[in-house]
């Protein structure tokens, strides 16, 4: 059909449907997207302590730095973007062998470089800016931090305040008001869903006072999210990740909630890849059938070392890819063992390659989940916003995601007020789900209003 007819057409439809023609035309036809170029940038960060240790991955964190990337155009100014360093998720075998800070700073020393490298390339959406960017920032990150085999977990994150400042620009400069607006059309159908709730993934870390796990199930949360691969060898690891699990299904075997058909809580299991067999895994998985725990495990995230290529599609319960998905190479790779889910991070591997890992898993039917990185508020919402809009997770019939800062930053109740969605209905825990009302979808979780806080970290000009 040529334009012409196109239009006739549609203004024809637009008669019995009550819906513009402009509209009809604006979501039939290719986008006209701009091309956007980079005149001047700007970085800052901020510290936040944790109220306690924070341990996974065989390691423990004490802090957290929240990246903030500025990007200006010609002609929007000010497009701002947020980012929680977390070098221990990103690379562990780095974290162990630097100071925390040395760390952070290496971190934010590749964010530095990225935001310079994107000052050089015009882009038309923030998935080719992040297409063109990541080899040299790749090369960046190995040079600062002198591992040249470093994880490419630890460059996504360095990328994160970066992407996020590329997708406000790009919404600004297309005048995109919502989320749903600036999705670009290969990523649509992926995130055409609109969830009324969520369902909270309560975290479980290694020293958890078991009376604070008790107290959640009574506030609520059902699905509960089990931190596994303690420190130590893998004999070790084993024998605390039993030990914890009896503790934990002691605690809660009892407990009951009207979110699931059973009336029982639901578990995850999270092992950020320490385990380095699947023998090792099943038989932490025995102990769970012998404890009466394994029934109510719904998935276990990662649980073997990104070099490993057993196949998992027998081990009883749905494995989820998360550290090892670093590309949609690496989702199919895990999809062909066996893996049965792939874990979202917008927040800790760029919303660009989320959208793209939700694409491959809808055009799969494979369904998502969105973890956390320990993120501040407004990387919540960013998080909400995916959430939302990917399939509803198998056996919950609602989305699925891991929200903890609230129960690990020092200084919560202050990191909320930076949020221009501060106290709004979607942000608050009930009957552990997040409810998405109207209002959400609309405003976009608020992710596109200006936070004064983190604008003030930056000059007017």
């Amino acid at each position: 059909m040529n334009r012409r007819n196109f239009i006739k057409n549609a203004g024809a439809f637009a008669a019995l449907s009550n819906i513009s023609p402009s509209e009809i035309f604006k979501s039939a036809m290719p986008d006209q997207l701009k091309s956007i170029r980079i005149t001047r940038t700007d970085s800052n960060f901020e510290r936040e302590k944790l109220i306690r240790p924070f341990g996974f991955k065989g390691g423990f964190l004490t802090e957290l730095w929240q990246a903030v990337a500025r990007l200006d155009s010609e002609n929007y100014k000010g497009n701002i973007g947020l980012g929680t360093q977390s070098v221990l998720y990103g690379d562990a075998d780095l974290f162990a062998a630097h100071s925390e800070t040395g760390g952070n700073a290496m971190m934010y020393a590749l964010t530095e470089k990225a935001l310079q490298t994107a000052k050089k390339v015009p882009f038309t959406t923030p998935v080719e800016l992040f297409d063109k960017i990541l080899p040299s920032v790749i090369s960046q990150g190995k040079r600062i931090t002198g591992k040249q085999d470093l994880n490419l977990n630890f460059i996504y994150n360095a990328m994160v305040s970066v992407d996020n400042a590329a997708w406000l620009l790009y919404a600004a400069e297309n005048n995109f008001k919502t989320f749903d607006a600036m999705i670009p059309a290969p990523y649509r159908k992926a995130l055409a869903h609109q969830s009324d709730k969520i369902a909270i993934m309560y975290q479980v870390p290694y020293g958890m006072p078991m009376e604070d796990l008790k107290k959640a199930a009574q506030q609520g949360y059902f699905v509960i999210k089990i931190k596994t691969g303690h420190p130590g060898t893998q004999a070790e690891m084993l024998q605390k990740d039993i030990d914890k699990l009896t503790q934990i299904h002691n605690t809660l075997k009892d407990a009951r909630t009207n979110q699931t058909k059973n009336g029982k809580l639901i578990y995850t299991l999270d092992a950020n890849a320490r385990y380095e067999k699947k023998e090792t895994l099943l038989r932490y998985l025995d102990h769970a059938k012998k404890i009466g725990a394994f029934e109510q495990i719904l998935l276990i995230e990662e649980p073997l070392s990104e070099k490993n290529d057993e196949e998992v599609g027998d081990v009883g319960i749905r494995v989820a890819g998360d550290e090892s998905v670093h590309d949609e190479a690496g989702a199919m790779r895990r999809l062909q063992q066996g893996y049965g889910a792939i874990v979202l991070k917008g927040i800790a591997k760029t919303l660009s390659l989320s959208m793209k890992l939700a694409k491959l898993a809808a055009d799969r039917n494979v369904p998502c989940l969105c973890a956390d990185l320990t993120v501040n508020p407004i990387l919540i919402d960013w998080h909400r916003n995916l959430a939302g809009r990917i399939a509803p997770f198998p056996g919950l019939g609602m989305g699925l995601m891991e929200t903890n800062g609230d129960m690990n930053y020092r200084n919560w109740a202050e990191m909320i007020k930076y949020n221009p969605a501060a106290g709004a209905s979607w942000s608050q825990a009930r009957n552990g789900v997040f409810e998405l009302s109207k209002e959400f979808y609309q405003r976009s979780a608020g992710i596109m209003e200006p936070s004064a806080h983190y604008q003030q970290m930056f000059p007017a000009v």
